[in-house]
């Protein structure tokens, strides 16, 4: 059976060569050579694409790896390198509630939690016992704690929606952090509150949300509020700053993240949730943080505006498309929209363990068919204030989707509100754009969306 997805890397100990073979988005084999003896033969680590498995360190023989093999959210175990296979596995840092990555350096781990979409960090000796917590600013994301085994020093980064990322230098025989380089943005995290909260989905699922809002903030309904999600692929929005985002929000503006089913936040059983026939979880988790923001009087439906990329793209054409009413300015970015037919192109066919195909069976076709955006868009409705965006050369999600549903919501709408389509030339999904070319684009979104809700950036 052909892999899809082929990588291989060499541990740090020059010991072992590690290949990962997949074919989708999600599940692993892992296979392991002997780099010591000649001619060694390439043996399964872990076969099958059921589970995932990483190995994050090597030691006098032994293997570390990481792996969701019953456990959803993810635990470590070690095992000899001449029995590697998963019944030689031994547990050394077991499944929590919370989702788990693991990192090493200094002849240390670090555990790293995702707590309600926020990072907890933990140091750990390689025996599997606790040594301490590492102490974080707050609400926010970390990332780094890798280093050679003979290292004294880690440096990691620290970032939250109104703090920029910072780098910070770690002393790991101490457990002091110290500020190492600070970001050139001049901002006042003090002026700012990032507060979360939880709301029940339509099945009474409790769903963690960010809010990001200038301290002081009149909950009257008036406040122009832009809803992010993405809900997809194992993958956690987890916070992060922003420039584009905090003049936004300097200016009076709400800025919110939910944090949907199909991510990472909770593990496997969290993402799978929100995969196949039960996508349309991840829809009524973003459908009821419309509402209860408005029911909470951050904002109205004539302030609200949704937007979301890629999977999150299909979130929000999914979303408007069920519920037109709920929304004044909707942003769906190189999305997947045709859910008939995403898998026939480019890069599309790897996407099948969170959506399902039109060719798996009639359930799945039915399925998909009830709430693919471009299949769902009604002659004669009033669809909200609507800019869909995709470059020209989307090789990943091609820019087909985002053409048939621009035509499609244009060829529909019943009122005045305006439907563009902004096709970036030159350019691709979204990573690697220039500087430039991402000013003129958040430019274009922000005032789409306030010149649409009537409201005037002021400036200083």
């Amino acid at each position: 059976m052909p892999r899809r997805y082929i990588g291989g890397g060499v541990t740090e100990d020059q010991k072992y060569l590690v290949i990962s073979a997949a074919n989708a988005t999600y599940g692993n084999e892992l296979y392991l050579q002997d780099l010591t003896k000649a001619g060694a033969p390439i043996v399964p680590v872990a076969t099958g694409f059921d589970y995932e498995q990483d190995i994050v360190y090597t030691d006098g023989g032994k293997l570390f790896i990481s792996t969701n093999r019953n456990a959803p959210n993810r635990k470590l175990v070690v095992t000899d390198a001449v029995t590697p296979q998963p019944e030689h596995w031994k547990d050394l840092i077991p499944e929590t509630e919370f989702p788990l990555s693991v990192s090493t350096g200094g002849k240390k781990l670090f555990a790293q939690y995702l707590k309600d979409a926020v990072a907890e960090v933990f140091q750990y000796n390689l025996d599997g016992t606790k040594e301490r917590q590492i102490e974080l600013p707050g609400l926010g994301s970390a990332g780094g704690f890798g280093g050679k085994m003979e290292e004294q020093e880690l440096y990691y980064t620290y970032t939250s929606y109104v703090l920029p990322a910072t780098i910070y230098k770690y002393d790991i025989a101490s457990g002091k952090s110290s500020v190492y380089k600070t970001s050139n943005v001049k901002i006042d995290p003090t002026l700012y509150e990032s507060k979360q909260v939880f709301y029940p989905s339509k099945d009474g699922t409790k769903i963690p949300m960010i809010l990001t809002y200038k301290r002081g903030l009149k909950l009257d309904g008036k406040n122009p509020l832009m809803l992010y999600g993405y809900g997809g692929f194992n993958i956690s929005m987890t916070p992060s700053f922003s420039v584009s985002n905090m003049v936004f929000i300097e200016n009076g503006g709400v800025y919110a993240v939910a944090n949907l089913r199909g991510g990472g936040e909770y593990g496997d059983k969290w993402h799978n949730a929100g995969t196949k026939l039960q996508k349309q979880n991840v829809f009524d988790d973003f459908i009821t943080a419309a509402e209860y923001l408005i029911k909470e009087k951050y904002t109205s439906k004539e302030y609200l505006a949704i937007s979301g990329g890629s999977n999150g793209g299909l979130l929000v054409g999914a979303c408007m498309t069920q519920r037109p009413d709920l929304y004044r300015v909707c942003f769906p970015a190189v999305g997947v929209l045709d859910m008939l037919r995403y898998h026939k192109f480019t890069a599309g066919a790897g996407w099948a363990y969170d959506y399902g195909t039109a060719d798996d069976s009639k359930e799945m076709f039915d399925y998909l068919y009830k709430y693919s955006p471009v299949h769902n868009v009604k002659k004669g409705a009033c669809y909200p204030a609507t800019m869909v965006m995709t470059g020209d050369h989307d090789d990943r999600v091609v820019p087909a989707h985002s053409f048939k549903f621009a035509a499609s919501l244009q060829a529909a709408q019943s009122c005045e509100k305006p439907v563009l389509i902004r096709i970036e030339t030159k350019a691709g999904h979204g990573a690697g754009k220039p500087t430039s070319m991402l000013i003129d684009e958040q430019a274009d979104k922000w005032a789409f969306m306030l010149w649409n809700m009537g409201l005037v950036y002021k400036g200083k």
